[in-house]
């Protein structure tokens, strides 16, 4: 998801080099930025955001509630960087849309661009659920839509 934020604030949105502040500290758009209660840390240890975390999913007619068929969803995370909603509405009105949420933090957990045959990025690691038995709900959806198309 991040880098994909990265690209269209650069190739959709014309903010010429939006970045990251992990890569780039000094960018003008930092589109993901470090979680703001991790500015203040400099022993970095455990301090990441770790674990499974609640998401909302608050589109309904989106590929990732086709793939969950459920309103909220728990999923694990391992990282301090997010996506910066200072930019939402920027995305938003030129076609990526959030459509995953914290509801306890309001950070942004998914985007889709509607408008892409199927294009999802999250913010969680959707492998660390995964098995060859029981393969995460949108590597599923993603392979079930790609062989009907």
């Amino acid at each position: 998801m991040q880098v994909a934020v990265i690209e269209f604030a650069r190739n959709v949105l014309k903010f010429e080099n939006a970045d990251s502040t992990e890569m780039n500290p000094k960018t003008s758009y930092p589109v993901i930025d470090l979680m703001e209660h991790q500015k203040d840390i400099s022993d970095y240890g455990g301090t990441m955001r770790l674990g499974a975390y609640d998401c909302r999913l608050i589109v309904k007619d989106s590929n990732v509630f086709r793939a969950y068929n459920k309103l909220s969803v728990k999923e694990r995370h391992r990282h301090r960087y997010e996506f910066n909603d200072t930019f939402l509405k920027d995305y938003e009105k030129k076609g990526m849309k959030a459509v995953g949420i914290n509801p306890e933090t309001d950070l942004v957990e998914i985007i889709e661009i509607p408008d892409h045959k199927w294009f999802v990025g999250v913010q969680f690691h959707p492998e660390y659920r995964s098995t060859v038995l029981n393969p995460h709900p949108l590597f599923v959806d993603f392979i079930k839509f790609s062989m009907e198309k």
